[in-house]
């Protein structure tokens, strides 16, 4: 399963994304931000 919860370009600054997990199970999962030649991931991890 692949979420793009935000796609475009941003000027710089602090950013905030809600996600609402509310639709998934109980699981691990990433998420990935990329700025220009730069990659971060991130684990996520969903417990109801």
């Amino acid at each position: 399963m692949f979420l793009c919860a935000v796609n475009g370009e941003f000027v710089s600054g602090e950013y905030e994304v809600m996600w609402d997990a509310s639709n998934v199970v109980s699981s691990i999962y990433f998420c990935r931000l990329s700025s220009g030649g730069m990659l971060l991931t991130r684990k996520l991890v969903v417990l109801k």
